[in-house]
């Protein structure tokens, strides 16, 4: 996956199933066990969340996504 399809990725909303496997380029399993340990640390902290769907900033944050680096590389074209 390169910077730019990473930015545009990470630049919806909401984070499914789908793009949270293919950003952490995990499987279907650890995906999910991932995807709950957010739900789960939202929910506690109060936050209603949709099922089938966990926050984009918290998926960003859960894997230590680096932007600006992405962000320099973009624009370097690279």
């Amino acid at each position: 996956m390169t910077a730019n399809e990473t930015l545009e990725l990470i630049s919806k909303q909401w984070c499914n199933l789908d793009d949270l496997m293919l950003l952490g380029e995990f499987g279907r399993n650890t995906a999910l066990k991932i995807k709950k340990e957010i739900k789960d640390k939202l929910t506690k902290q109060g936050y209603i969340i949709p099922k089938h769907v966990i926050p984009m900033k918290e998926v960003v944050d859960y894997l230590d996504i680096n932007i600006s680096y992405l962000e320099s590389r973009v624009k370097k074209g690279v």
